[in-house]
């Protein structure tokens, strides 16, 4: 048996550890090959320090519990990394400098892929770098933050 993902690694962040849970309970091995992995990807070139990090799953949707999430992240001492929609992404990055417009914040798309991109910079200047641009953004997003990282720059490709 094979469990094959075009989206990524399977299993991260997605309902193919299922799969993996019911072949372990059923006493077959498990044998992970390494592939790409969007968050691991967007942590390597992000210049967020790496040395701790979490990483979790899909920003909430919900209002209440997005801005609880966001809070306790601007309060860890490590980088935190989630997925999120492109439907969502201005919205988060909006809450995000609401509670700290200095935050750098790494912003990655569409990673290793045609019209892959990664902007990093205070969380104001990336996110008015994103509605600068027309239509809707595109791509799933990873966003990463690390509070002990503050920066004055503009937000660098």
């Amino acid at each position: 048996l094979a469990l094959v993902s075009d989206a990524g690694t399977p299993t991260i962040s997605d309902p193919g550890f299922k799969l993996v849970r019911d072949c372990r309970e059923l006493g077959l091995e498990v044998i992970a090959i390494p592939g790409p992995c969007a968050f691991v990807a967007a942590l390597a070139a992000s210049g967020l320090p790496t040395d701790h990090f979490e990483f979790a799953g899909f920003v909430p949707i919900k209002s209440g519990k997005r801005r609880q999430v966001l809070l306790s992240a601007l309060s860890c001492a490590h980088t935190t990394i989630w997925y999120e929609s492109p439907h969502r992404i201005l919205k988060t990055l909006a809450e995000l400098a609401e509670l700290n417009p200095t935050v750098t914040v790494s912003v990655a798309r569409e990673l290793t892929k045609t019209h892959e991109e990664s902007l990093r910079g205070p969380v104001c200047s990336v996110l008015a770098t994103l509605n600068d641009r027309s239509g809707r953004p595109k791509g799933e997003f990873v966003l990463m933050l690390n509070p002990n990282i503050s920066s004055t720059r503009e937000a660098a490709p």
